[in-house]
């Protein structure tokens, strides 16, 4: 054991700060997201409505009239689409939370009927089996379970929705200094300019060149790709007069992000229920839908997205939920631009001058540094 360390100690000690810096940086982010969460909304703002300001003050526009044109139509084109969105989603969530119950009962008298079919069938043997009463306990204890998940993961994002005025106060505080912003921003980029230390801008280039930008271009791939999906479930749905379509739309576009899991998630317990209860025909449609969006983003997805970001997507989801477990929503922020730092840095050959190998077991090495 003595040997291991001896040989590892180094190694270990420069992993360690490496960690340790990555969780300062993540719990700094938390604290300083907790304490300022508008001035991210503002710069979030400023990200989407500066193209159109910065366009209209080359046309000859004052920039601060020009900020605020930009500013009033990003209120009134996104935030009045994202309210209207989020109301009618919390109407029809609320609405599919009250329902469940009588799904459940629905498929509990699917399965009772289905069990009592299998348990006739089982009499007429020679011998005697007796597993329908088991068989009924474990689906009505399946379905018991499947309906508090569903209840809770509903109840969660109703109340996530219900927090509407929090996010409407964020936004708008965020949205004034947006516009400060813009109007003040060559100021800004000056004093940045001339006062950062050639340290830190060297760090911040770096960040831009291989981290941001890709997150930038993979966002927007994503943010298609998802849209692509939101559209065509919506009027798929929309076409088969389903009920609560809206919200399991934008249930099924929430797991469309989600690195792994995907939209079979949501599709594929509600084709099995659909089968269960008799309901054929949707079921098929449903079905059709389902891999229609899968093949569609199988199809899409290489063209939209291009280059990949080089992090697996278990590596990606993984690290999002360590994330969120420790640190909250500001922790599952933070996760991927960390990680694709982590890899853009291993990729530029940092980690080789930052972590000291371990002595004596890279035999090659160790003579390549000798000579």
């Amino acid at each position: 054991m003595l040997s291991f360390y001896k040989k590892y100690w180094r190694t270990m000690f420069d992993i360690g700060l490496i960690v340790v810096t990555v969780i300062l940086a993540m719990w700094l982010f938390s604290l300083i997201y907790n304490i300022a969460k508008p001035i991210f909304f503002s710069l979030v703002i400023f990200v989407c409505i500066e193209p159109l300001a910065k366009r209209l003050h080359k046309l000859g526009m004052k920039k601060s009239i020009a900020a605020a044109i930009s500013a009033i139509l990003f209120t009134l084109i996104i935030l009045g689409s994202i309210g209207a969105i989020i109301f009618i989603a919390a109407m029809q969530g609320t609405e599919l939370i009250t329902d469940l119950p009588y799904y459940q009962k629905l498929l509990t008298a699917n399965i009772t009927q289905g069990t009592l079919y299998v348990e006739e069938q089982l009499s007429r043997l020679p011998f005697d089996i007796n597993i329908a009463d088991e068989l009924a306990a474990i689906l009505q204890s399946a379905s018991d379970k499947i309906q508090t998940w569903l209840m809770a993961a509903l109840t969660a994002v109703i109340n996530s929705i219900s927090s509407f005025t929090s996010f409407i106060f964020n936004a708008a505080i965020g949205l004034i200094l947006a516009y400060f912003l813009s109007i003040e921003i060559v100021d800004w980029k000056r004093i940045a300019n001339e006062k950062t230390p050639n340290t830190f801008k060297q760090a911040f280039f770096f960040l831009r060149d291989n981290v941001l930008k890709g997150i930038w271009v993979y966002i927007k791939a994503q943010s298609k790709l998802i849209s692509i999906t939101f559209i065509v479930i919506l009027a798929s749905l929309l076409l088969l007069g389903v009920k609560n379509a809206l919200i399991i739309s934008i249930i099924a576009a929430i797991f469309d992000v989600l690195p792994l899991l995907g939209v079979s998630t949501i599709f594929i317990p509600w084709i099995t229920y659909l089968f269960i209860v008799g309901d054929v025909q949707l079921g098929i449609w449903v079905t059709a839908i389902w891999l229609v969006v899968i093949v569609a983003r199988q199809l899409l997805e290489p063209k939209i997205t291009g280059d990949s970001l080089g992090v697996s997507a278990f590596t990606m989801l993984a690290f999002m939920i360590i994330s969120l477990s420790l640190f909250g929503v500001a922790g599952m922020i933070m996760s991927p631009i960390l990680l694709i730092l982590v890899k853009a840095l291993y990729d530029q050959g940092y980690f080789e001058r930052w972590i000291r190998k371990p002595i004596g077991e890279y035999d090659s090495l160790d003579k390549v540094e000798e000579q």
